[in-house]
């Protein structure tokens, strides 16, 4: 049997969301632990570059994601990043969190699992999926020093990411299935300056093809449907993504794409139970937003925490 520990406060997920709801529920008294099955930061870390965040005209993501761990962990928030968790679940009367390691009890959740890359529609993706397939520049994009390489998008990971990819890449193709891009126009107009990206508007990418790793995608015209080949070594994706509602999806409300349906004050259906950042349906996925959801969500759980201890 494993043990059984209570705490005030379980926090699922450390990126940007989970790390604020820490600093704040930390701050209020609350006993807050954060449980993160990958890397602290969530995706912001795989930023390489951020630049629309107050206070910092620019700053790596990993940088700030330091920054933001560092203050939660100093004002003495528990962020275990190793014990997995294998079950959860959630209540009105009880709430338990189950971990390889311990069975918790909390008396509120706040869930901040955020989102994976959507997996690009091609028949051959899981072939070559880290063979020319791949979804972070920042992870993979060294291993392309010097060659030809795709991105397929049109928002700002796309833009920001093509130029990161430029850097390191001989040449960078972003190819486009519409004729405009749904990035910043500021970002956009950077890309545009970069002198080895190409940008091909109206074209969707079909597959890729190699004998063991990817050396050419085959891409169709939307306008033409005109099918042609490029050679090229990768392709890295960002068409969106998809949130990580497994855990949940038995005892929160979730929409039809899976994310978690709250109301402003970031509350479930679930009494005690709150959902922010990129889980979170909402219209604006942003690190602001979700610092802004992850403050919000701390302050609702401290105020019933403090109701349920007065009952």
């Amino acid at each position: 049997m494993k043990p059984i520990k209570e705490v005030d406060l379980i926090i699922v997920g450390a990126g940007p969301a989970g790390l604020t709801a820490a600093i704040y529920a930390t701050r209020a008294g609350l006993e807050t632990l954060v449980l993160e099955n990958n890397i602290i930061g969530g995706q912001v870390r795989l930023s390489y570059t951020i630049e629309n965040y107050p206070g910092f005209e620019s700053i790596k993501g990993n940088e700030l994601a330091d920054k933001i761990e560092q203050q939660a962990v100093a004002l003495g928030t528990q962020i275990d990043e190793f014990d997995f968790i294998e079950r959860v679940s959630l209540k009105d009367e009880e709430k338990i969190v189950e971990t390889g390691d311990y069975i918790y009890k909390p008396k509120a959740v706040i869930i901040a699992t955020g989102a994976n890359p959507k997996k690009l529609p091609i028949p051959s993706e899981s072939k070559y999926l880290g063979k020319g397939i791949h979804y972070c520049g920042v992870c993979d994009g060294a291993s392309y020093k010097d060659e030809v390489i795709a991105v397929i998008g049109g928002g700002n990971a796309a833009l920001e990411e093509s130029m990161f990819l430029a850097k390191l890449a001989s040449k960078v193709i972003i190819i486009r299935r519409y004729d405009y891009f749904k990035g910043e126009a500021k970002v956009l107009e950077a890309v545009e300056k970069t002198p080895n990206i190409e940008i091909m508007y109206n074209w969707d990418l079909v597959d890729v093809t190699g004998e063991t790793f990817v050396d050419k995608a085959i891409i169709k015209s939307t306008k033409t449907e005109e099918t042609k080949e490029i050679p090229l070594k990768a392709v890295f994706g960002y068409i969106g993504t998809e949130p990580k509602t497994e855990l949940f999806k038995e005892d929160v409300h979730l929409t039809s794409a899976g994310y978690i349906t709250t109301n402003e004050s970031m509350e479930t259906n679930i009494r005690g139970v709150y959902a922010v950042g990129d889980i979170r349906e909402k219209e604006f996925k942003q690190i602001t937003t979700a610092v802004a959801d992850g403050t919000i969500a701390a302050l609702k759980a401290e105020q019933y925490i403090t109701t349920q201890k007065e009952r």
